[in-house]
């Protein structure tokens, strides 16, 4: 009965905690940060008292919500992570460099859109934060009017 709820639960890691302990967690998503750090939110199956009607006391497992950074968790092979929720960037390529027509030579050849603007429709690249941030502070690309990467950029 317990390996059937184990199948079910979700893929399984371990994690390593602060303190240096390792604990098997069941990962229930993947999460990117706005400093642009991956975490891994899971469930702790940690030791709870269960009281029933009648009174009677037993310990039970009992999913407890923690997040663990992406260095501390180690994948348990044969486990299928490819299903894992996923929020923030797709492998930390959050912006997309397009390729622009060059009316002079003076002109930018690309321009700089956020990963999920509909203006990037061409030919483009997916590009890092940080490249995005240091094309963003120069004057060889040109920063789509619609989306507004420089906003956010500028800000880091």
């Amino acid at each position: 009965m317990e390996e059937e709820w184990r199948s079910k639960a979700g893929p399984w890691a371990r994690a390593t905690l602060p303190d240096g302990q390792e604990l098997d967690v069941v990962v229930t998503s993947r999460y990117r940060s706005e400093d642009g750090r991956w975490w891994y939110e899971c469930e702790a199956i940690l030791p709870a008292r269960h009281e029933a009607a009648d009174g009677a006391t037993k310990s039970m497992g009992a999913p407890t919500p923690i997040s663990v950074q992406a260095e501390r968790i180690t994948p348990i092979p044969g486990e299928d992570y490819s299903a894992l929720p996923t929020e923030g960037a797709v492998a930390g390529r959050q912006w997309a460099l397009q390729k622009i027509h060059q009316y002079s030579e003076d002109s930018p050849a690309r321009r700089l859109h956020r990963r999920d603007c509909w203006q990037a429709r061409d030919s483009h690249t997916r590009i890092t934060t940080e490249r995005a941030a240091e094309l963003c502070a120069g004057p060889t690309v040109a920063i789509c009017d619609v989306c507004r990467p420089d906003r956010v950029l500028r800000r880091r």
